[in-house]
């Protein structure tokens, strides 16, 4: 993986790019917010439901599975 640019670096390299690519740079910055949202949701929804779904997951009958 490459470095990073600097935040410097970086904000020129997008003042130098044409409007169209620059609706396109917004584009992707705005996707990559929207997976880590849905990440964070989706982390905290499987915490929030690991205990209602204890009696599930930990019982005899699954015991035997868990064995396999």
């Amino acid at each position: 993986m490459t470095k990073p640019a600097s935040d410097s670096a970086l904000v020129e390299k997008i003042r130098n790019l044409s409007p169209e690519r620059l609706a396109e740079v917004e584009d992707f910055v705005d996707f990559l917010a929207s997976r880590d949202r849905d990440r964070r949701l989706t982390l905290a929804a499987a915490r929030v439901s690991e205990t209602a779904f204890g009696a599930v997951w930990d019982n005899a009958d699954d015991a035997e599975y868990d064995r396999l």
